[in-house]
């Protein structure tokens, strides 16, 4: 059956730009060599083994940017990442670059991150000597926690495209090059990411009532647009355009598009990721992390035994009780802490 594979793979040699990343290239490029599957490719491979895993279905119950919401049509982090594989798969068949690598960089890309959002990282990253880096932790879940410390054994331009998608919060143009994913299906992500952030974000901003249509500056209307869907495919065209002028060297966007891109990302710091109303729960939230954090320290044996395994261990505690709080969801946290901390009333039969 392996005809099935090579048939594929002949496809992405027929139909791909000569800059797309082909995936018979990188199938000897896993960290231990398998043998090829009979139908799938290696990207569709490492994309079935990055949604079967775990820490991809924890990302349900990992916040976005309001905490645990009560409303269902908020998103999540794994709403985030399912958005930003489908503008990147977009972006992909647009520029004829590989669908499968890129979508499988996508989907992954998050999977590191902590519960309660970027909280939960600035807490960790205030905690552990060496910081807290959310693509560092991406990668290191698919390349060893998952599968009892085994890893997915993905890639290489999917564990590069993993590490080297976040932005920052610099300027979205002028960076240097050695940041940058080496593929364009990587490059790709990168740009979706910010896409779909920035477009989820203000519409759920507004769904919830922290800003008004009116207050997203004026420029940035005239640009973008008001309505939802005008938002989206606005930015989309320009990266596409933008990016097929120069035949692919890079995946780009121009630099009014760039420039109002980060007037939208200035302004939901400003307006909603820093807005008291919701801010003030995720300073609870730090205490839950920053309480859990000493308290594993404080009782390593406990941690061993009853929280972490043998397999899973690696490097100094303190990586450990890093690996396992930033694998919770909001729900298990907020659980455990509860657990651990509140009080139970006595009660007798």
């Amino acid at each position: 059956m392996s005809h099935l594979r090579e048939a594929s793979e002949q496809r992405e040699r027929d139909t791909l730009c000569p800059q797309a990343a082909l995936s018979a290239d990188y199938q000897t490029s896993r960290a231990v060599p398998e043998a090829p599957c009979a139908v799938r490719t290696a990207f569709q491979r490492d994309c079935h083994r990055v949604v079967h895993s775990k820490a991809f279905r924890r990302l349900r119950g990992k916040t976005q940017v309001f905490l645990w919401p009560k409303g269902d049509h908020y998103r999540t982090r794994l709403t985030h990442v399912m958005e930003v594989a489908h503008i990147a798969r977009t972006l992909a068949r647009a520029l004829r670059l590989n669908e499968d690598l890129t979508e499988t960089i996508a989907l992954a890309h998050d999977i590191g991150h902590t519960p309660f959002g970027h909280a939960g990282e600035d807490t960790l990253t205030q905690l552990h000597p060496a910081g807290f880096r959310h693509e560092q932790q991406s990668l290191r879940i698919v390349a060893h926690l998952e599968r009892d410390g085994r890893g997915l054994n993905l890639t290489a331009p999917v564990l590069d495209g993993i590490l080297n998608h976040s932005k920052g919060a610099g300027p979205l143009l002028d960076v240097p090059p050695q940041t940058l994913p080496k593929s364009l299906e990587g490059q790709i992500v990168r740009i979706a990411d910010l896409i779909a952030y920035v477009h989820h974000d203000l519409d759920d901003a507004l769904r919830a009532k922290v800003i008004q249509p009116e207050d997203v500056p004026p420029f940035v209307r005239k640009v973008l647009g008001d309505q939802h869907s005008g938002r989206l495919s606005t930015m989309i065209s320009d990266v596409v355009a933008t990016s097929l002028q120069d035949d692919c060297a890079a995946i780009k966007m121009t630099r009014d598009m760039a420039h109002t891109l980060e007037a939208v990302r200035n302004f939901l710091y400003d307006k909603v990721y820093y807005n008291e109303s919701v801010h003030a729960e995720f300073r609870k939230t730090s205490d839950v992390i920053a309480r859990l954090w000493h308290f594993f320290l404080d009782d390593l044996d406990r941690f061993y035994q009853s929280f972490w395994p043998a397999a899973l261990r690696d490097g100094i505690p303190e990586d450990d009780v890093r690996d396992f709080i930033a694998g919770m969801t909001d729900a298990y946290a907020i659980n455990l802490y509860d657990t651990l901390f509140i009080p139970r009333r006595w009660f007798v039969l």
